[in-house]
């Protein structure tokens, strides 16, 4: 069982949230939180850099000089690679680096990467986010009162919520993101999380 206290803006505790480890998921499998990183990395890669190889460079395609009797090595085009101004002899071309893992794989990945962060006692349970208006000190006051100023936290809300976005967004090492949109990159990616309980128990289905 995993009890961590609830707490509200103010970062005072106002109650309790608790859980079995297995209504989030069975075990921690590091390989494929590995995997799962690898990917989403993969497919932020953009793959657009290009070199030119010895047909795309300008130059012509006529022996330099003859092959004997010169007395001077051997030579070719002058777009081959071993010269001056040459192609590539492996150009790069633009490669498309997306791949995607199965689904219930990519959904267990995100389970794991949560529920690590309340074994490892690196997850803040909140009771409602209650920004009325963009205010960035709202949420300073909150991280202050909680001990994670300075460092990197991931702000899950419910839904797309403006405030909460616009009030964070200026804040060094703080990520806002739905919590419906989480996924194992950006839970590892930061190093504290910090979650509502409604949208604990919608990841638990105790409010189906």
């Amino acid at each position: 069982m995993i009890s961590v206290p609830v707490r509200n803006m103010a970062g005072a505790e106002c109650g309790t949230y608790a859980f079995e480890p297995s209504d989030v998921c069975d075990a921690i499998c590091n390989q494929l939180l590995h995997d799962a990183v690898v990917m989403y990395n993969a497919n932020r890669r953009v793959g657009e850099v290009q070199t030119k190889s010895r047909a795309m460079v300008a130059g012509s395609t006529r022996k330099l000089f003859k092959q004997k009797g010169t007395g001077r090595a051997r030579a070719g085009a002058i777009r081959t690679p071993v010269r001056r101004g040459g192609g590539h002899a492996f150009a790069k071309k633009p490669r498309d680096y997306y791949y995607r893992m199965p689904k219930k794989a990519v959904r267990k990945a995100m389970r794991m990467a949560l529920l690590s962060k309340f074994q490892d006692s690196e997850a803040v349970m909140l009771e409602s986010w209650q920004c009325s208006e963009p205010r960035t000190k709202v949420v300073v006051g909150f991280l202050n009162s909680v001990g994670l100023s300075g460092k990197t936290v991931l702000l899950a809300t419910e839904g797309v919520d403006a405030n909460v976005w616009k009030s964070a967004r200026n804040i060094s090492g703080v990520m806002v993101l739905p919590a419906s949109d989480l996924n194992a990159y950006s839970l590892l990616r930061q190093r504290h999380l910090v979650i509502t309980v409604a949208e604990m128990d919608r990841i638990l289905g105790r409010n189906v």
